[in-house]
């Protein structure tokens, strides 16, 4: 039987990165054919499918910076290799990754689902830069361009801001599998057994400065809490000013920082916790809630795209609006000091993943999107 070919266009880091490797883990390769175009500088590690077997992939200059040089040369080479290998559709994946995508899709004829996992445009306040990075995606929208989107919150964005049509948007939760089995740290643990975690690199989108002021806020009732921040050794643009600041605060003993490491290390650290947190500006749909969720953790979050997707508030943890340090305080006080609250948070956690975001039961959607979209 003839296998449906999908070439999937990314630059292979972070969340975008475990995204796809999920969906190649998981997808039945007795009906799919994957192939890979990443960029040269990301991920080191092979792409394995479903029979653990090496997935053919191509590296080409994409990165995450605009490089007018860099560019083109991806849009180049992404041609010459489409044209080789001739692919039922294309899967694009994140802001760069769904220029070069639809731009080669448009010239070739070749369908393409797009799935920003959090638009570009989001990470700055700079109004002028904001504007153009709507303007591009504007261009690329609809045609034979659909969003395939991460979330509700980005498929909600993309038909208010962007402009598409909602007959040319589709939602694909991002998605797991169960934890069933954890393994031992790899790494040495310095930090005390009671405290609270996140994973986010110190950047404008995950807002690491307002959660060092949470901290802070909480060390005013419990001068015991501890926080262990996963992954700031990768991209950390305001590393300086996180460490200047948990100085400033005297929370030093407080704050534990652990340079990227292991999903199987980030697993054990959730599960060890009493709860995750986030300050996120915005998101996709973020891998870390989503497995807080499988390991039964009540989560404090702000509320933006991805994080209210993910958090039912007062089911399995609490929104907080006004993006208070305050407000966030108050809230984990409250979790951490009352066990019904926290066995009610924790049960429903587990619950909501099963229901939502279980990639053993999701595959099968994705599948069926890729099917119906085959020109």
């Amino acid at each position: 039987m003839k296998r449906n070919k999908i070439v999937h266009i990314l630059h292979s880091v972070g969340g975008v990165d475990v995204s796809l490797r999920l969906i190649l883990s998981n997808i039945d390769n007795t009906k799919f054919e994957n192939v890979i175009i990443h960029g040269q500088k990301d991920t080191e590690n092979i792409f394995l499918d479903k029979s653990n077997q090496k997935v053919k992939s191509y590296r080409i200059p994409i990165n995450r910076d605009i490089s007018v040089k860099n560019d083109l040369k991806s849009i180049i080479q992404t041609y010459k290799i489409i044209k080789k290998e001739k692919p039922d559709l294309i899967h694009s994946h994140s802001a760069k990754g769904g220029i070069v995508g639809r731009i080669v899709g448009r010239l070739l004829g070749v369908k393409v689902l797009h799935t920003p996992q959090a638009y570009s445009y989001l990470s700055t306040e700079n109004f002028l830069k904001r504007r153009i990075y709507i303007t591009i995606e504007k261009l690329f929208a609809n045609g034979n361009s659909i969003l395939l989107a991460s979330s509700n919150s980005e498929k909600d964005r993309a038909t208010k801001e962007i402009g598409y049509k909602e007959t040319h948007t589709i939602l694909f939760n991002n998605s797991i599998q169960p934890i069933n089995q954890l393994s031992e740290l790899s790494i040495e643990k310095t930090w005390p057994d009671e405290y609270i975690c996140t994973v986010g690199r110190p950047s404008f989108q995950k807002n690491i400065e307002l959660m060092i002021q949470v901290i802070f806020e909480i060390k005013k009732h419990q001068k015991n809490i501890h926080l262990v921040l996963m992954g700031v050794g990768y991209h950390s643009p305001q590393l300086d000013l996180i460490k200047n600041l948990i100085i400033k605060l005297d929370l030093k003993s407080n704050i534990t920082l652990l340079d990227w490491t292991g999903r199987e290390d980030i697993f054990r650290i959730i599960n060890d916790s009493k709860l995750y947190i986030s300050t996120a500006r915005y998101e996709g749909l973020p891998y870390s809630i989503i497995e807080s969720l499988a390991l039964s953790k009540p989560c404090v979050v702000s509320d933006c795209d991805g994080n209210r997707d993910l958090i039912v508030n007062n089911f399995n943890g609490f929104v907080i609006k006004d993006n208070n340090a305050e407000s966030f305080s108050t809230k984990i006080i409250e979790i951490l000091n009352d066990e019904q609250l926290y066995l009610k948070f924790s049960q429903n956690a587990k619950k909501y993943f099963i229901e939502n975001f279980n990639i053993l039961d999701n595959i099968k959607k994705l599948e069926n999107i890729y099917k119906s979209n085959i020109l």
